[in-house]
């Protein structure tokens, strides 16, 4: 039985994938401090402090392109960062996008769906609004973030373009919160009632915490004041703080830092 566990894991990663990776027991998670990783973080935040989680962390310096290497596209194709690794799971269980992980925390740990919901209905409100963010939300802000910082030439057309689209997307949440069709504001994006907080507002969070400070005007910050409430409720909880710091940062912890020459 051993011999054939070691030749599973043998065959999963290979002879560069670093130690800390390779030896990792349980949960093992691949990060570093962007919105995509921070979703990662601030739900086992919220999971350790509920059902007393426990996972091991390793850093990775995008500017590295550690995360280009193969013995890290063996394990996402995608080169992209988080990765949960589940080493419960024999060969190990690797979760790419960050929100399959969300997904994958709240069907494999969160038994009692503190951050889900068990009604079908609820479940399908959590869904809808996780894919909506990762679809439509996400990669058109990072797209104006990048644009809006790397202008390549005269024109401002891209990044006005993809400005346009991230405040079409925040006055979506911004009418689902508001309660303005249904005459019931809320407080979280998913559930009955006022909605309860899940893996749907942290999905989402992660980016739009700091939606004040990425280049839009004051009268266009005007028009969401339901989605700066939801942006403030959540950045009081602890285990949010937690996920924002020192803990998945690099510089506190270089220990963490993986890199192969």
């Amino acid at each position: 039985m051993g011999y054939c566990i070691a030749l599973t894991m043998s065959s999963f990663y290979t002879g560069e994938t670093p130690d800390a990776v390779k030896n990792a027991k349980g949960l093992h998670l691949i990060t570093t401090l962007t919105p995509n990783g921070r979703k990662a973080h601030i739900y086992l935040e919220e999971l350790k402090e509920i059902y007393g989680l426990e996972w091991t962390t390793s850093l990775i310096d995008l500017d590295t392109l550690e995360q280009k290497k193969p013995w890290y596209l063996k394990l996402n194709p995608n080169g992209r960062i988080p990765i949960l690794i589940d080493n419960t799971q024999s060969p190990p269980h690797v979760v790419m996008e960050s929100s399959a992980i969300l997904f994958y925390l709240l069907a494999t740990v969160d038994k009692n769906n503190v951050f889900g919901f068990s009604d079908p209905i609820e479940h399908s409100q959590l869904v809808q609004w996780t894919i909506f963010w990762h679809a439509s939300g996400q990669p058109i802000q990072g797209q104006y973030n990048y644009f809006r910082r790397n202008a390549v030439d005269e024109s401002p057309h891209a990044a006005q373009r993809f400005k346009k689209e991230v405040l079409r997307v925040y006055g979506v949440l911004e009418l689902h919160l508001s309660g303005k069709l249904t005459s019931s504001p809320r407080e979280y994006l998913a559930g009955s009632g006022t909605g309860k907080y899940s893996i749907a507002d942290i999905n989402a969070w992660s980016w739009i915490r700091t939606f004040k400070s990425i280049g839009f005007e004051e009268e266009e910050l005007a028009a969401f004041p339901h989605l700066a409430a939801w942006v403030t409720r959540i950045a009081d909880r602890p285990a949010v703080l937690r996920g924002l710091g020192e803990a998945y940062d690099e510089e506190v912890h270089p220990e963490l830092l993986i890199r192969t020459e």
